[in-house]
């Protein structure tokens, strides 16, 4: 039924606009005829007989205008509407009330080149055309771009409408035109060398371990997953590329890609938030050689970033341990909304605990977190600022004098803090006054926009306690400036004086959030001096990965028509492990992970309790035996049939199988200094193919 539905209105709106176009076309004609070209005896006409004429022309408009919503009023059906998705189809979705009925544009606009025309005429045609114009809608309903030109001068045209995408959908740039150039011209020569359609297998790795580290946790596995599965080039791109393409492409070339799909495509890979080495491919390709190679740089674009910001985010939280808040605060610093939401969710699969960036909490359900800013502080400079004093009893709603309470409190603070209660600065405590009646139960102040100690605790410490009076607990405090490490140790011994002198104990446990462009190396060094910070708010240093810009990861062509395929290069680090390939970890009795192993794709799999040789991928005398208690295939079909094969795990589900990832790595692998080396290796077999393929590749020199 929605179908048909569809199909009438599409049918609907398109003879209603060509009865526009139509209509536009008559006026375009009187006006060219009329007024441009003028009549035989004469080329040019007085202007009030052109203020006649535009009279009749709008009123001919004006009557086609009336004849088209007529039509519209009749013949859709209002209990449906449409939108476009960000790739331009058209969906039906039902409405939360009737939609009333479609407004179509009077007319396209049209622009009136006038330049020949008697000044004293000028003035009241252009008036009259651009009150044509401002007739103007907009169509609600599918775009439609059409431009036409009458003698030149002429231009009819209507707008589009841009939907923004749900949390549910593909960003809208990831799109097939999202490559590189190169990547459609060898999408060209494979298919005028009618080799396109031979099966390849290609790779996607990394050649180092980011950071200086020795793991990397893989990420962005989902959002390839649905760029395979929502890949078509749209009419505009075809468009497009005709344009910008040689001239001399093949007209069938073009209708080739608008008909493409990667259904045929097989896609292999390791579980999004898997910790993985270098050389292992995290996935495997297969499928028409030019199909796999439209994928290479879309897939690595969502494979870099991710991986990298998600093992960024996971050394971060190795570095504080699991019982610290980690808090994402990098949006304003990182490159681009979309690296700024990219961010903010492989962030939290990698382990954090929260961020500020609202729109990722909306799409991604991460929990969302915030304070204020000094800004806020600073917009205070006394008490006499206050608008509103008094807040209501948890308890018993009556309203209390509370910015009393906080000036009474902080008189009895003074002794206790040993500071002096009149030279806190008074537009800080009115600030902190006026958010805890916003935010009662969740009060949490920035406390370094004076002075911490002298200013920002004791005047946190008596709205703190004026809100107990209240019935309300205060959450705690952040500190963005100094020495992090000293003032969370005095701010916490504050906190137990203040505890025991009131006899609240929950006041020793105000949280402590430390931000101030934290990095890894800052968090290590306050492990090893001592702090007494609960959370931690990142920004620049986690979101942008200043430490190590880029992964690097490559997408290497390993075998083409079941021939293997090797790149040799002198730097041993490009040399590729040729042909389809399976991956297997093995774990030892204490479930820690031993190495992993990569094996030809016709070999047996390997067997728990069996001994066998492993081999460094390139260094001959580098091998050893392994004796398995757990072998896992690390190799899932996610993609093949046109499909998603097996059901995704959400992104919370992620982060914990991450966090489980890590566990199982030996200490030494994940230390911040020096860590140990995990082993990558290759079966026997394996090993004597890839060395023989190597040798038969690289010519042999002749000495003079």
């Amino acid at each position: 039924m929605a179908n048909t539905e569809t199909s009438t209105t599409i049918t609907t709106t398109t003879t209603v606009v060509a009865a526009a176009k139509a209509a536009t076309a008559a006026i375009a004609e009187t006006i060219v005829n009329k007024v441009l070209l003028g009549e035989k005896s004469s080329n040019k006409r007085p202007g009030s007989e052109t203020k006649s004429l535009l009279t009749n022309v709008n009123n001919k408009k004006k009557k086609v205008d009336d004849n088209i919503q007529k039509s519209i009023s009749t013949g859709f059906d209002h209990h449906h509407h449409h939108q476009y998705n960000n790739r331009t189809k058209l969906v039906d979705i039902c409405p939360r009330s009737p939609s009333p009925p479609l407004s179509i544009p009077s007319s396209p606009s049209i622009d009136v080149e006038i330049e020949n025309l008697p000044n004293s005429s000028q003035s009241a045609l252009r008036t009259d055309c651009q009150s044509l114009s401002s007739d103007l809608g907009d169509i609600s309903q599918p775009s439609f771009r059409e431009s036409t030109s009458i003698h030149n001068t002429l231009q009819a045209k209507t707008s589009e409408r841009v939907v923004l995408m749900t949390g549910a959908e593909q960003s809208s740039v990831v799109q097939p035109l999202l490559t590189d150039l190169y990547q459609i011209s060898m999408a060209y020569a494979y298919w005028k060398s009618n080799k396109h359609q031979e099966i390849a297998t290609f790779d996607l790795y990394f050649r180092k371990n980011p950071f200086g580290g020795e793991y990397t946790l893989f990420a962005g596995l989902e959002e390839c997953l649905k760029f395979i599965r929502d890949y078509k080039f749209h009419p505009t791109d075809i468009e497009y590329l005709r344009a910008t393409l040689s001239s001399y492409i093949e007209s069938e070339f073009f209708d080739y890609l608008s008909q493409l799909n990667m259904n045929e495509i097989k896609v292999y890979a390791v579980p999004e938030g898997t910790v993985v080495f270098p050389r292992l491919p995290l996935l495997r390709i297969e499928g028409p050689v030019l199909k796999t190679q439209l994928l290479e740089t879309t897939l690595l674009t969502l494979v870099n970033y991710a991986s990298l910001v998600a093992t960024n985010a996971a050394r971060f939280r190795s570095a504080t341990g699991a019982d610290k808040t980690l808090l994402e605060f990098g949006l304003r610093r990182a490159q681009g909304p979309d690296g700024g939401l990219s961010a903010s969710k492989y962030c939290y699969l990698g382990g954090f605990d929260g961020t500020s960036n609202v729109l990722a909490g909306k799409l991604y359900g991460i929990p969302i977190k915030g304070t204020h800013a000094h800004a806020y502080v600073n917009s205070y400079e006394c008490l006499e600022d206050l608008s509103e004093r008094e807040l209501c009893d948890r308890l018993s709603g009556e309203r209390r004098p509370f910015t009393n309470l906080c000036l009474q409190y902080l008189n009895e603070l003074g002794p206790i803090l040993k500071i002096l209660p009149e030279e806190t600065h008074k537009g800080e405590l009115a600030a902190f006054i006026s958010y805890a009646i916003a935010f009662p139960t969740n009060f949490l102040a920035l406390v370094d926009t004076y002075d911490v100690l002298k200013s920002g605790v004791p005047n946190f410490l008596a709205v703190a306690r004026a809100l107990h009076e209240c019935n309300y607990q205060a959450v705690g405090l952040r500190l963005d400036s100094g020495d992090l490490a000293y003032l969370s140790m005095k701010v916490r011994e504050k906190f137990h004086e203040v505890a025991i002198k009131f006899n609240l104990s929950y006041m020793e446990h105000f949280n402590i959030v430390a931000s101030n462009d934290i990095n890894e190396d800052t968090l290590v060094s306050l492990e090893k001096q001592g702090h007494a910070i609960d959370s931690f708010g990142i920004g620049t240093h986690l979101v942008t990965c200043q430490k190590q810009p880029a992964l690097g990861c490559v997408y290497k062509l390993v075998e083409l028509a079941n021939s293997p395929r090797i790149k040799v290069s002198q730097d041993i680090e490009k040399v590729t492990i040729p042909g389809k390939k399976n991956l297997y970890r093995f774990y030892g009795h204490d479930g820690k992970a031993l190495c992993d192993l990569l094996t030809r794709i016709d070999e047996p799999e390997p067997q728990t309790a069996t001994r066998m040789l492993s081999r460094h991928p390139f260094l001959e005398q580098k091998r050893a035996y392994v004796t398995p208690t757990t072998v896992r295939n690390l190799y899932v079909l996610y993609w093949a049939d046109g499909e998603i094969k097996v059901p995704l795990p959400t992104l919370k589900e992620i982060r914990t199988y991450a966090r489980e990832q890590i566990d199982q790595l030996r200490k030494d692998h994940i230390r911040d200094l020096n860590p140990t080396p995990y082993k990558v290796s290759v079966t026997d077999d394996l090993f004597q193919f890839m060395h023989k393929l190597w040798m038969k590749s690289v010519p042999i020199g002749e000495l003079d």
